[in-house]
């Protein structure tokens, strides 16, 4: 995070990279300025980079978590999450077409270095009236990404600028740039007293132990110090299955046997 120079730190940090990376295309002087574009547009070849535009950051808008205790007391600096749109736009000799060769250094450029480097932001913070940006020392980086930009868009934006003739221009998103405040959080009081216990479980005070997945009849078992056990035994008195089919097989060769028997004793009975 940074303090509110970030916003002119980004600026100046944008000219300078374009400034530096327009060979070899361009063999000719280009001045760069950070400035709208002039009403008279000028003779020499030049580069404006315009902010034009600062606006929140739509994924961190709502991440600022509150900032105070209830009584009053600051733990965390509340930090503005910031896009800035950036309006670039050149001039030069059109029969010589200046204007679009320096665009298409500008797209160059940004596409191949999007990320603005910490030694570009340190370049930028020796002007004089940047002195004190901490732009360079933020974690967070900042990111150029182009913006489509309809016609309907495009002539809102250039009718803002009043009296400002159109010329050949690109739009560019930054972001993220995160502003933080200037009051310092309370630091946290340091720990004075250690305390470690072990306990086992079902101690006085100690914590309960994690329930096992099953029915809540199987937890009460368990509580209890019931051992299920896997395989129960069979009754004595049941007997096996297989052992009941023989005999339930069996039992008609038997009838038909003693019916044998029977007929054939009477038989005999009939005799004597």
């Amino acid at each position: 995070m940074s303090n509110a120079l970030a916003i002119a730190t980004v600026t100046q940090a944008l000219a300078l990279l374009i400034e530096s990376n327009l060979s070899p295309e361009m063999d000719i002087a280009v001045k760069v300025e950070t400035r709208k574009p002039p009403a008279e547009p000028p003779t020499e070849p030049t580069i404006n980079v315009f902010l034009y535009q600062v606006t929140p950051n739509a994924s961190m808008r709502h991440t600022d978590l509150p900032t105070r205790a209830s009584d009053g007391t600051l733990l965390k600096r509340p930090a503005a999450a910031l896009d800035l749109h950036f309006l670039i736009s050149a001039y030069g000799e059109e029969a010589e077409l200046v204007g679009q060769r320096l665009i298409g250094c500008v797209v160059r450029t940004l596409h191949e270095f999007p990320v603005l480097q910490k030694e570009l932001i340190e370049l930028a913070a020796r002007r004089p009236y940047l002195a004190g940006s901490d732009l360079a020392a933020s974690p967070q980086q900042v990111r150029f990404t182009p913006t489509v930009m309809d016609i309907d868009e495009t002539s809102k934006l250039w009718g803002m600028l009043h009296q400002t003739p159109y010329t050949l221009s690109v739009a560019y998103q930054a972001s993220l740039v995160l502003i933080e405040g200037r009051e310092r959080p309370v630091p946290a009081k340091p720990v004075e007293k250690r305390t470690v216990r072990v306990l086992p479980f079902g101690a006085p005070g100690a914590p309960v132990p994690p329930r096992l997945p099953g029915p809540p009849e199987a937890q009460v078992a368990v509580d209890e110090g019931d051992a299920a056990d896997p395989e129960p035994e069979v009754p004595k008195t049941v007997a096996p299955a297989k052992k009941r089919t023989a005999a339930k097989r069996s039992a008609p060769a038997r009838a038909r046997k003693s019916t044998g028997t029977g007929a054939g004793a009477g038989a005999d009975d009939r005799e004597s």
